[in-house]
């Protein structure tokens, strides 16, 4: 087996050596490859010690390219690899390469190189602002006490983050379900699950098994039991770690005489303040607190209507939530996402995204076959549309298998660097069902290859800044206006194109589609200042996750389920968006406001051009507001935003 690997990898170097490749390696290979590289990384940085003078912009473009040459195919194969050997084998290596990061921007000689330094041209001078920053937020400047133990928080906080997500990923919980208990579910998703000996069916928590049942499954206490196996999932042990995490993050800030580890990270964000973050969050709550009252009115009033009982007499329960959602939007708009499927067959839905963003952004995408980690995964080549020349590439690992990252995330595995002549991949890792996606589930896909064209169209002259690599409170927002081109009539016209032989959806559906959608806004916001705020809690003040949780949850109109801990799942706060999640919103924001450039013509070429050229290409070597600005030609407006957070858009 292993020499037929081999060959095949081999076979697969020689038919398509010309361009950057996903390196698929196994336990001992990400342990060699890893040794060496920093290894050798270590050697550079002592070379680069020496030296007065010079080019050190260069010099550490070249650095973090050797670096990154490991560190992100490791990234990825720590979320996907088939082989839990080979996951558990990226941990150690992305913790080493943690120690690394923090020695380079703590090491004093590199920091009187690179403060000395005079940057020539405006992205020079970008990433010497980027450089300088670094190395603040390092401790390099800090006392030698305080700085060895600001490396250990850093060292710290990566193996906590990796144990969190290894609970989450490695979680073995089941969830069985008698036959009858799935009254409701779609013939296509019974028909896709085998019952065990008894008849039964054993459910996982993946969100492609366990989002179709909240949302049709008829029985309240099937549901309720899925829903507590799910907010549990991750378990007491990551609350334990969540706790250890955010107060190792309140120490760091102190070590800097900042008041909480909020003020010590949005100093490098758009916001730059928490207090702009506190306000932001402030005008979400009240422009939506009313809403939310009435959407869950509305829904318990069709629970009380579908159980027959007293509406006095009908509490709505978070398991009941979003089956009564599908219902209302079945009966109202004659919206079943379910049904949606037959519009969306998996594979023309992702010809469909590819056409959309070579319509718009003028470049060509051809599949091409190389080695990858599992059978699944597709590979496509990225081509400019006018010169032929070669772009970029990126990877698809489309559906869910054990052990595989359970959520939706693009990872901007290679990035780009024009002036060492480096061509940037992608990888778009996501869980849906093989025959077709749901309406919801396209939003998702367009979401998330936003930001994988994002990092394959990014020309930045500086490897650091490429891709998504920009500030964390705008990185989603290419995203989040890409998920527009499916929702509106014009580019969901290309599905015709891409599956002649698909039902297409009529205008009058597209606008129930879109009237669905504002249904619920109130209560998808609110949740979504749940998430935002409660971060930011314990992001300034530390304290028990669970009971800073229920605190914010309970006094909301669904209240708080005893016995549950979603914190325990919520690995957005785990990871680098601690104090940043407000950060989907903010960037919404912008989203919103940009798209009203492509209001005339959702697929027009030139705007497209603009786009690419003044956003997509520029990564973190442009000020991301003056980006913005210039993309705009104005200062931007949350009008757009808060018309869609009340469901006026």
């Amino acid at each position: 087996m292993k020499i037929l690997l081999i060959a095949a990898l081999a076979a697969a170097a020689t038919a398509h050596a010309a361009h950057p490749q996903m390196p698929v390696w196994g336990a001992a290979e990400i342990t060699r490859e890893c040794d060496a590289t920093i290894a050798k990384a270590r050697a550079t940085v002592t070379q680069m010690e020496s030296r007065k003078g010079g080019d050190i912009y260069g010099e550490w473009n070249r650095l973090q390219i050797a670096i990154e040459d490991v560190a992100g195919p490791v990234s990825l194969l720590s979320a996907v690899h088939p082989d839990k050997a080979a996951r558990d084998a990226a941990e150690p290596c992305q913790a080493n390469l943690t120690t690394l990061s923090t020695d380079i921007f703590q090491n004093e000689k590199l920091f009187a190189r690179v403060k000395a330094a005079k940057p020539k041209g405006a992205h020079q001078v970008k990433f010497h602002k980027d450089l300088m920053e670094g190395f603040e937020d390092s401790g390099v400047a800090l006392p030698p006490k305080e700085r060895a133990r600001s490396k250990e928080i850093f060292e710290k906080l990566e193996l906590l983050r990796q144990a969190f997500d290894r609970n989450i990923r490695d979680d073995p919980t089941k969830v069985t379900f008698t036959a009858a208990e799935l009254e409701g579910m779609p013939e296509a998703y019974v028909k896709a699950r085998k019952p065990d000996d008894k008849g039964n069916y054993v459910l996982g928590l993946d969100n492609p098994t366990y989002q179709p049942f909240m949302a049709n499954a008829k029985n309240g206490a099937a549901r309720e039991r899925y829903y507590r196996a799910k907010t549990n999932q991750g378990g007491a042990q990551n609350l334990k770690l969540l706790e250890e995490m955010f107060t190792l993050r309140q120490e760091l800030a102190g070590l800097y005489g900042l008041p909480n580890f909020a003020a010590y990270s949005v100093r490098r964000k758009m916001v730059e303040r928490p207090e702009v973050v506190n306000k932001f969050l402030a005008d979400v709550k009240a422009a939506v607190a009313d809403l939310e009252k009435k959407d869950v009115e509305e829904l318990r009033a069709d629970k009380a209507k579908e159980q027959g009982t007293p509406l006095a007499e009908t509490k709505m329960n978070r398991w009941d939530s979003a089956y009564h959602q599908e219902r209302v939007r079945k009966a109202r708009f004659a919206i079943d996402q379910e049904e949606m499927r037959k519009y969306f067959p998996t594979d023309k839905a992702i010809d469909f995204v590819l056409l959309v963003s070579q319509t718009l952004y003028g470049v060509t995408f051809k599949p091409a076959k190389v080695a990858t980690w599992h059978p699944d995964v597709r590979y496509y080549d990225v081509f400019d549309a006018k010169t032929a020349a070669f772009v970029s590439g990126f990877y698809l690992d489309l559906y869910p298998r054990e052990g595989k990252y359970n959520h939706a995330a693009a990872w901007p595995v290679r990035g780009v660097s024009k002036l060492a002549g480096r061509t940037p991949y992608s990888a778009l890792v996501v869980n849906f069902n093989k025959q077709g996606l749901t309406h919801d589930e396209m939003v998702v896909l367009m979401h998330e290859f936003g930001h994988v064209l994002h990092g394959v169209l990014s020309k930045t002259d500086y490897n650091p800044q490429s891709g998504t690599a920009t500030v964390q409170d705008f990185v989603e927002a290419p995203s989040q206006m890409f998920e527009e081109w499916v929702r509106r009539e014009a580019p969901l016209g290309l599905m015709k194109k891409v599956c002649p032989e698909c039902p297409a959806l009529s205008p009058e559906q597209i606008k129930r589609l879109d009237e669905s959608r504002k249904f619920g806004a109130g209560m998808r916001y609110a949740r979504q200042w749940t998430y935002a705020a409660y971060d930011m809690t314990l992001s300034q003040k530390p304290q028990p996750p669970l009971d800073a949780w229920k605190a914010i949850e309970a006094v909301s109109p669904l209240g708080h389920v005893e016995g549950t801990m979603f914190p325990a799942g919520f690995s957005h706060i785990a990871s680098n968006y601690a104090a940043g999640y407000y950060g989907y919103m903010w960037s919404e924001v912008l989203a919103l406001d940009m798209l009203s450039q492509f209001e005339k013509n959702m697929l027009d070429p030139k705007v497209g051009a603009r786009y690419r050229d003044t956003i997509l290409s520029q990564g973190g070597q442009v000020d991301a507001m003056a980006m913005v600005k210039r993309f705009l030609g104005r200062e931007p407006s949350s009008d757009a935003f808060f018309k869609e957070i009340t469901g006026r858009r």
